[in-house]
């Protein structure tokens, strides 16, 4: 009698099905199958998130770069505006001022992070919380301003990136406003890490790998 099933393709692997049911869409598992953040997923599931996610690229790295820059001299201004103004040294502006960095990182990569950018933005956070000592100390007599020479801006800057240092050994309070600063610095750090989603696989099912090998 023949047979009026279709004929077994011995040269096409076949795989098992795991027993498992996707977390995301409920259907069995067969064949490869990926994690979605620890997850089960299937394979067609798991390529939609791929595809909805941003990616990485060097346009977007700039592009969030100079939007880092941006919001730094922005917060540097309102850091120094703030204490011309009121008097009052408060090193808590810091905190806003890594918020602000990371958030405009973040708005002109489209929402993408990762090592590089947390970089940048740690930077940038303290770059322009202590540049910002510059005008604060100008403006109460501090410092003497004498800018004749790209060289007399490029010690003034790295007069200012010292501040935070150099008031420590001038008052030992400073080291409150040096801690403020490096909380401010691990918010950046913390806002510009990759997004927390992640796809990882695929992988062969257990019941697929239990086959035996077909032959020919």
């Amino acid at each position: 009698m023949s047979p009026t099933g279709p004929a077994p393709q011995f040269g096409t692997a076949e795989y098992a099905s795991t027993g498992e049911t996707c977390k995301s869409c409920k259907q069995p598992i067969s064949g490869n199958y990926y994690r979605i953040n620890g997850m089960l997923a299937c394979e067609r599931c798991a390529q939609q998130v791929q595809q909805q996610m941003p990616k990485d690229s060097h346009a977007a790295f700039v592009k969030a770069i100079t939007f880092g820059i941006g919001a730094a001299v922005l917060g540097c201004a309102l850091f120094a505006g703030f204490v011309i103004v009121t008097h009052i040294s408060l090193g808590y502006v810091a905190l806003a001022v890594g918020w602000l960095i990371a958030k405009a990182m973040k708005f002109g990569s489209g929402g993408i992070g990762g090592r590089r950018y947390q970089i940048v933005a740690a930077v940038l956070t303290y770059a322009a919380v202590s540049v910002a000592r510059v005008p604060i100390e100008v403006y109460f007599g501090a410092l003497d301003l004498h800018i004749s020479s790209l060289a007399d801006v490029g010690q003034i800057l790295l007069v200012g990136l010292a501040s935070p240092f150099l008031r420590l050994q001038q008052n030992g309070m400073a080291v409150i406003g040096l801690i403020i600063l490096f909380v401010g610095i691990r918010i950046a750090w913390q806002m510009m890490a990759a997004p927390a989603l992640s796809v990882i696989g695929p992988f062969e099912s257990k019941a697929a790998s239990a086959l035996p090998s077909a032959t020919t």
